[in-house]
């Protein structure tokens, strides 16, 4: 009973989490220095025509890329402290 409790615990957290830092600080941190205009091929934050076709691949595809690094952007973006969904929440913020 014990075992099926805790899983079902650990599932329910697992599920349901959430960004554990403020999109606004992780892109000051790490995101700005490129995402502010500085490189031609990275989209600035707000820029809704620019996010559009990267957001249509889909957050999966999206998150990935971010996580593996694309082209000259690092792997995380250089956040090596955040998640994956403080990156995904940080995507989100940017391309609004």
């Amino acid at each position: 009973m014990r075992k099926t409790l805790l899983i079902s615990v650990t599932a329910f957290i697992l599920g349901t989490a959430q960004a554990a830092q403020e999109p606004e600080a992780v892109f000051a941190k790490t995101c700005a220095m490129c995402h502010n205009g500085q490189l031609p091929n990275a989209p600035k934050k707000g820029d809704v025509t620019a996010w559009k076709p990267r957001l249509d691949q889909g957050q999966d595809v999206l998150l990935k890329n971010v996580v593996n690094g694309l082209s000259v952007m690092p792997p995380r973006g250089l956040c090596s402290d955040c998640s994956d969904e403080d990156l995904m929440a940080t995507i989100r913020w940017m391309s609004r």
